[in-house]
């Protein structure tokens, strides 16, 4: 982007990410993402506030990137199991993809969430709203016992944080880490389905 680009929270959040994947999350300073812009800290202060503002809306992008193909499988069309399934494929492919394709911002990105705990908490209350309103579909359809969906959303979510919480991603390269994710899947659906 040009230098003489109008200066925007987008383009502040985009050089926030280059400087925290360059140099860390200690380097994600307003300051440090001025220099990278070439404007003056007072320029980004206006968009972001502060350090920890800026830190926040980073960790916000990131999740709300995570989020779109989950929303995706809660609009799709079909039986109520089949769209639990996509919506937490979803969520393994996006988390793993980011763990691979961008190493660097993924680590980061742990660092950074420590401090954005209320971001973090609501973006957790969503994924389990996304996952309830699939059982919710599948307790009208019949395809899914009579259960509180928002309980039965926290616990699909819960059973299943090894194949996508970043605090297990060391474990996602194990060759065994699809069967048990299999075998995980069928336990829920035992108890899940009518």
């Amino acid at each position: 982007m040009p230098p003489d680009a109008p200066l925007t929270l987008d383009r502040i959040l985009v050089a926030a990410e280059d400087v925290i994947r360059r140099f860390g999350p200690s380097k994600a300073t307003v300051v440090d993402v001025a220099r990278a812009l070439g404007v003056s800290h007072t320029a980004v202060h206006k968009h972001v506030g502060s350090k920890a503002g800026l830190r926040d809306m980073v960790v916000a992008r990131w999740l709300e990137a995570t989020l779109i193909p989950l929303r995706a499988a809660v609009a799709s069309k079909g039986p109520a199991p089949k769209r639990l399934r996509k919506l937490i494929d979803a969520l393994i492919a996006v988390k793993r993809r980011r763990a691979t394709d961008d190493p660097e911002l993924f680590a980061a990105f742990g660092t950074l969430a420590v401090d954005a705990k209320s971001i973090v908490v609501a973006h957790i209350q969503e994924m389990i709203n996304l996952i309830a309103t699939i059982i919710a579909a599948g307790v009208e359809e019949g395809t899914f016992r009579t259960v509180d969906p928002t309980a039965m959303g926290r616990a699909v979510l819960i059973a299943t944080s090894k194949f996508h919480h970043p605090f297990h991603a060391a474990d996602w390269s194990d060759p065994a880490i699809d069967a048990a994710y299999e075998d995980v899947w069928q336990l829920l659906m035992d108890g899940l389905c009518a």
